[in-house]
């Protein structure tokens, strides 16, 4: 969906992490000209047999990239030639040298590109040939399996795929349903669009009802269900889900307008996107992005701050103040959101203080392995057993994937 407004600033960008803690986030950097909107990160191996450390990718507004290879403490800015008036939305990293970035805009100005040497060089891989497409988010659920999400063109949405992590071709929307008058998806976190080993989740606003768009052979069929999340304006629905943990799934979103109201802003499935329920206990207002570390423990991001849930969505407990727009979990104590000003936060062993001492009844580290050991196949990115530094973890998901 079209951009939101972007709000700039002067350029400062600190390379070493500041010393500044709001609660449970550390500022890394702040300051730059940009409004941050992507973020991902992933486990890579420096050397074999040593334990694995993070890559962290981030892009926005005026044609920034960033990464980070020692969690934060240093950011190089990355550049794509000739790209610095781009607005770069969506980001998806695979390890340290290889990722995808996408910018938005009508027509030519969506674009992916693809770097292999860790943004020394960008190959442009798609670029929009008719004015009416307009990117909205981008996800590898593989390095050579590939997806992008674009507004709807003559009434359903535009799917792109990649079979080989090069070329970009059109999937077939014959059997998708017809997209509502004024539906989209926002182009707020890279997070309207999931998918895992098989199932294919669109998240859409901007029409009379916030719903998702499902698919459980990569896009051949298709069903839609209704969310009660805030709808009936072109500003508000969902602006985000996590469903790597099925069957819960998270959905988070509001109206980016009135970004202080909290209600209907948050809901969660329980059946895999079948039925949907609103939070009972609602986050302080419109949140942009969600990311989940288990089938219970999730954390939102918005304008006004941030809350974490230790209930499947059932209640969120406010955290931070802090303006981000996008989050990206690694695990319960590594995890990273970036927003306006050039704002890149990093998670500071959020899981134990808060989930212990504001949810008392809810045990984390339980419910985080439970959820990993008890997953089925189609429950899992593969990039979770990739990207764990945990042996737990990874020998669990393994067993799963």
């Amino acid at each position: 969906m079209r951009a939101l407004p972007v709000a700039l600033a002067g350029f400062l960008l600190f390379s070493v992490a500041t010393a500044s803690q709001h609660q449970q986030w550390i500022v890394q950097t702040s300051g730059l000209d940009t409004n941050l909107r992507g973020v991902s990160a992933v486990y890579f191996s420096v050397k074999a047999g040593e334990e694995p450390v993070p890559a962290v990718w981030a892009c926005g507004s005026n044609g920034v990239i960033l990464r980070s290879l020692d969690q934060g403490k240093t950011w190089k800015r990355l550049h794509v030639k000739d790209g610095d008036a781009l607005d770069f939305r969506g980001i998806v990293a695979l390890d340290e040298k290889v990722a995808y970035v996408m910018s938005i805009g009508n027509g030519n100005k969506s674009r992916i590109y693809k770097t292999t040497d860790g943004g020394e060089t960008w190959m442009l891989e798609y670029s929009g040939k008719r004015k009416e497409i307009f990117l909205d988010a981008i996800v590898c659920r593989f390095p050579t399996r590939c997806y992008a999400l674009g507004d709807p063109i003559d009434g359903k949405f535009l799917l792109l795929a990649s079979a080989d992590g090069d070329a970009w071709e059109e999937l077939p929307r014959d059997k998708m349903p017809a997209a509502l008058l004024n539906e989209g998806a926002f182009a707020a976190s890279n997070s309207s669009l999931f998918v895992n080993d098989h199932d294919i989740y669109i998240a859409t606003g901007g029409g009379s009802a916030a719903r998702v768009l499902y698919s459980p052979d990569l896009g051949q069929t298709w069903s839609v269900t209704e969310t009660p999340i805030a709808a009936d304006n072109v500003s508000s629905g969902i602006f985000s889900i996590d469903a790597r943990w099925g069957p819960t799934i998270f959905a988070v979103g509001g109206d980016y307008k009135d970004a202080s109201r909290g209600s209907r802003s948050a809901a969660s499935s329980l059946d895999g996107g079948k039925t949907w329920q609103l939070s009972k206990r609602q986050p302080g207002g419109f949140r942009s992005g969600v990311s989940a570390i288990s089938g219970s423990i999730a954390v939102a991001v918005g304008p006004s701050g941030e809350e974490v849930t230790g209930d499947q969505g059932v209640t969120w407990v406010h955290t931070d103040s802090l303006n981000l727009n996008a989050v990206d979990l690694l695990d319960p104590e590594n995890g990273w959101a970036v927003g306006p000003n050039g704002t890149i936060a990093r998670f500071a062993g959020w899981g134990t203080m808060i989930l212990r001492n504001m949810l008392p009844g809810v045990n984390w580290r339980t419910s985080f392995w439970d959820s990993a050991e008890r997953a089925h196949v189609s429950s899992f990115p593969v990039r979770l057993v990739t990207r764990s530094r945990n042996p737990r973890l990874r020998s669990a998901l393994s067993l799963a994937c």
